[in-house]
């Protein structure tokens, strides 16, 4: 049981997001998520704002990099 538990504590250190929510997002729904539109969204890409991860041909947006974007001032 104290594995358990010492195991969950140390992953929600590194792993700050809920069990339901994935780490990274394709295009699509990193719009849906944001309010931003697809053009502006690959504008932002394109100028540094937002990080992608390329897995073969998906375009993946992690959900930290997302977060940033909103919390920013």
């Amino acid at each position: 049981m104290m594995d358990e538990e010492r195991a969950r504590a140390m992953s929600s250190k590194y792993v700050q997001q809920s069990p339901t929510e994935p780490l990274a997002v394709r295009i699509p729904e990193a719009c849906r998520l944001t309010g931003i539109g697809r053009s502006k969204l690959y504008q932002m890409i394109a100028d540094g704002y937002i990080e992608t991860i390329k897995v073969g041909a998906i375009t993946l947006v992690p959900m930290r990099t997302l977060r940033r974007l909103i919390e920013r001032p």
